[in-house]
């Protein structure tokens, strides 16, 4: 296992989160090394649809990416399309692109980086609903468990959590991407 003992990594999510998205790169992450903070637009506590309850660590308007080594994009509809309306959710992901650092994004969280306007060129996977979605903002779109990009990392569904957690730590451990940008 990849050791990313000196790498904080932020979940960005909301309520309505989808809970093994969450819980599963967590624990990756964590098992790993890794320090993870909840960033959300929610203060306290956030539930998934599921019922998980995580606690807030930092509001994403005071939240930054040069505070961190990686994101996470947990999927879920309605968390992921309240923070794609957002902007300090654009924003805040923005940030990792911009500094070249590792993103990780399962399920509807793609949306999230469409808002942000760094999925263009770039080839990815996601949910398939939100196939037309990624390819009008540039992306190519296949289907597959797990696609690396450049330092982004992508997933369809829960059912592809176990190939998403081991990139997202690979990913991690080898730090910026030069090519990975917004």
């Amino acid at each position: 296992m990849t050791s990313i003992s000196d790498s904080k990594v932020a979940f960005l999510a909301t309520n309505g989160y989808e809970d093994s998205e969450l819980t599963s790169p967590w624990q990756a992450v964590t098992d790993a090394g890794a320090t993870a903070s909840m960033v959300s637009p929610e203060s306290g506590e956030i539930t998934g649809k599921n019922g998980h309850a995580q606690k807030v660590d930092l509001a994403v308007s005071s939240a930054s990416a040069d505070d961190f080594d990686a994101l996470v994009l947990p999927g879920g509809v309605v968390n992921s399309d309240h923070l794609r309306m957002d902007q300090d959710s654009i924003a805040f992901a923005r940030g990792f692109f911009e500094q070249h650092k590792p993103v990780g994004v399962i399920c509807h969280g793609a949306w999230i980086l469409i808002e942000a306007g760094v999925v263009d060129g770039r080839t990815m996977t996601s949910y398939p609903s939100l196939t037309t979605d990624l390819r009008n903002a540039g992306a190519e779109w296949v289907d597959k468990e797990v696609v690396v990009d450049s330092g982004l990392v992508s997933s369809r569904t829960p059912d592809d959590l176990p190939a998403f957690c081991a990139k997202v730590v690979e990913e991690i451990g080898e730090g910026r991407h030069r090519q990975q940008h917004a």
